[in-house]
């Protein structure tokens, strides 16, 4: 798209390489121009100090103003001269931010079309991938997130909104409203989930750490996991290789209470690995053994419903291979922090992860700033 004026009027020019008025500009005089929008930047040159806009197209002129536009020589001003249907970017931007900004998120104020959302708490992000596309289809107008599914911290930059021209058709804005609510069931394309204080259970398995022939180094790495949340834990035991006593210490953490269970260990096809077997004969559901991301491929999750007592809930099992013990990122820290939230996860999503599942294993770690479980 490209601008140009022709007797005081702004025109964008199409794909079509056809013009459309889109702006009527007027002249007025500045010590009148409250209220009124700048068509063009503002400069201000102070000789061996600055050469910058003081304000830029688009801004609306406050009472504040109108001192700083005389001292730098405007006692006229072309100003927008607002056209029916038209909407000027800053009322574009407060629609696309009303599409986006779902609970506990904090936005900017708007400016030269523009609103940015941070996070008014720590939590997990949700973006709806298919409201993000159908705005972005539109042209002329962009939502940028952050990846979702991701652990974000208060004061955190979530999203940014922009409308790209200075005034864009009310139609057009209104018709991407509507397709952005039917792709997300009229709910916001984004939206923040509040980590949960949790209570957890470590089951460590295994004959070498039973019978005290190696030290475990296991229990301390997820120990460690988890304390970068809001969380307790309550219970640890360590069993050999009897599927039946993890099945039953299981069952005890969550009769005490536990909302988390993670097993370590026993997690291979082995025959002396039972772990998948202890899990599953909890009762729990299975919702997958075995996962596309390296590290973690053998890792598996179950949900177990507590229906009865004073404390229904859903409790999470996790058995986590080996490589947690020793890999600096893997599956685990993909998943942790959605259990945190109380964010589900589905069989159809831990097998999307297969692309961008694939950790490289870098000598300085960056996560979560690299493409680790970001494929999708």
């Amino acid at each position: 798209m490209c601008w140009c004026y022709s007797n005081n009027a702004l025109f964008t020019e199409n794909n079509n390489g056809r013009l459309h008025k889109n702006i009527i500009m007027k002249l007025i005089k500045t010590v009148d121009a409250e209220g009124a929008v700048l068509c063009h930047d503002i400069t201000q040159i102070i000789k061996g100090v600055t050469k910058d806009a003081v304000f830029r197209k688009g801004h609306v002129v406050t009472k504040e103003d109108i001192p700083v536009l005389l001292s730098v020589g405007k006692d006229q001003l072309y100003v927008w001269e607002k056209e029916e249907g038209m909407l000027h970017e800053n009322d574009g931007a407060e629609i696309l931010c009303a599409m986006c900004k779902g609970e506990h998120m904090e936005r900017s104020q708007a400016k030269e079309g523009k609103i940015e959302l941070t996070a008014a708490c720590d939590g997990l992000l949700k973006v709806d991938n298919k409201g993000l596309k159908a705005v972005n289809g539109f042209g002329q107008m962009m939502i940028a997130t952050r990846h979702g599914n991701f652990a974000v911290k208060k004061g955190d930059k979530l999203a940014g909104t922009r409308i790209i021209p200075l005034v864009i058709e009310e139609e057009k804005m209104t018709k991407a409203k509507e397709a952005a609510m039917a792709a997300t069931g009229n709910k916001p394309i984004l939206n923040l989930l509040p980590f949960k204080h949790k209570k957890v259970g470590i089951v460590t398995t295994g004959n070498e750490v039973f019978y005290g022939r190696i030290k475990d180094t296991f229990t301390p790495v997820i120990e460690g996991k988890v304390a970068e949340f809001d969380t307790e834990i309550i219970d640890h035991v360590t069993w050999n290789d009897d599927d039946t006593k993890v099945t039953a210490s299981i069952l005890d953490m969550i009769h005490k209470g536990a909302d988390i269970v993670v097993c370590t260990g026993g997690m291979s096809v082995d025959p002396d690995d039972k772990t998948p077997l202890a899990i599953k004969n909890t009762g729990a559901d299975i919702v997958s053994y075995g996962a596309p991301v390296l590290p973690g491929a053998m890792f598996m999750l179950a949900y177990y419903q507590v229906t009865e007592g004073d404390d229904p809930r859903t409790v999470a099992i996790m058995g986590l291979p080996g490589c947690v013990m020793y890999a600096k990122r893997t599956i685990f820290d993909l998943v942790l922090p959605r259990v945190m939230a109380d964010d589900k996860v589905t069989a159809e999503e831990l097998a999307a992860l297969g692309l961008g599942g694939l950790c490289l294993n870098c000598p300085v770690c960056t996560f979560p700033n690299c493409g680790f479980g970001k494929g999708v």
